[in-house]
């Protein structure tokens, strides 16, 4: 039997409706700990009329058998966007993180925060793959957006785009390397052919258009066993099964993935000493409650882990 983590995101957006619509896929030989309260889970059931069957436990060391169960941290928050509703998203992952950190679980689904009221309520990190990887005091990490139709890592994550050019670096290149090489095989068990996509149009066109090519992603990748710097533009156009895109900022490689890949994708932390999904999307406020959350990347998310979780 396998323990995974499953936090219920910011209770003001759909992350409790998914879990609610993630029911059924929990019905196997594992267990499955929802962080969240039970107000929440309560108020998502009679809202969509839908009854969700869970064991509440005090802790993580609680859980012998399979089945769903709640850890509750008693915390009250509000149910629309605020500040309140940040912390307590950011409250659950806290918790998560800690157990599997412990290795009390071989995984966790995180559903979305949003960034801006996590911000508010005092959280220091600009998303949850940065938080997740200074508490599990690793260095070396990313982000890496995983389906079967495309599957990209991000050399940067959530940064302005005017400070990328000053961002990237051949060290950080080579590390981004290193980390896809070293962890994929391992956890996700194939060889990758690593993409590595050029930062400026035509990747650079020999100098004429920005020389962040021919001064950091060259000489990064020149004893490396990659493909690149390949013209962002094209890189898309041919994509293989193994392959892995190493996109040089975040939109570089999410446009890419959410047209080909949009609810059929996961978002993965690579790196850290346990698996981390997350569905591809936000919390969606505007639709939090009415029942019209696809599940969608979620399924897929808690599939990933299923599949990986170690």
């Amino acid at each position: 039997m396998k323990i995974f983590g499953i936090t219920m995101g910011d209770p003001a957006g759909i992350g409790p409706e998914l879990i609610l619509k993630l029911q059924k896929d929990m019905e196997d030989e594992n267990a499955y700990v929802i962080y969240g309260e039970e107000y929440i889970l309560k108020h998502a059931s009679s809202v969509l009329g839908q009854n969700f069957y869970y064991e509440k436990v005090n802790n993580i060391d609680d859980v012998k058998d399979k089945g769903v169960y709640l850890i509750s941290l008693g915390l009250k928050g509000a149910l629309e966007p605020s500040p309140s509703s940040g912390k307590l998203a950011i409250a659950y992952l806290a918790r998560a993180t800690a157990d599997a950190i412990s290795k009390k679980l071989n995984g966790i689904l995180t559903m979305p925060i949003n960034k801006y009221f996590a911000k508010a309520s005092g959280f220091s990190f600009n998303g949850q793959t940065e938080y997740l990887a200074f508490a599990d005091n690793k260095k070396d990490f990313a982000m890496m957006m995983y389906s079967d139709a495309i599957k990209v890592v991000l050399a940067t994550i959530h940064i302005p785009l005017k400070d990328v050019a000053s961002a990237i670096n051949i060290e950080l290149i080579k590390q981004k390397i290193k980390l896809i090489k070293g962890y994929i095989p391992k956890y996700f068990r194939f060889i990758p052919t690593v993409k590595v996509l050029g930062l400026n149009p035509h990747a650079g066109e020999g100098g004429l258009i920005g020389d962040e090519e021919a001064k950091i992603i060259i000489p990064a990748i020149r004893d490396e066993d990659v493909v690149g710097p390949i013209p962002p533009d094209t890189a898309f156009i041919d994509i293989k099964k193994d392959d892995i895109f190493l996109c040089m900022y975040h939109d570089q490689g999410l446009i890419p993935f959410k047209m080909l890949a949009f609810d059929k994708g996961s978002n993965v932390t690579i790196g850290l000493s346990f698996l981390r999904t997350s569905p591809d999307h936000g919390t969606a406020y505007d639709i939090a409650y009415k029942g019209l959350a696809r599940v969608d990347s979620a399924k897929y998310s808690l599939e990933l882990l299923k599949r990986y979780g170690y």
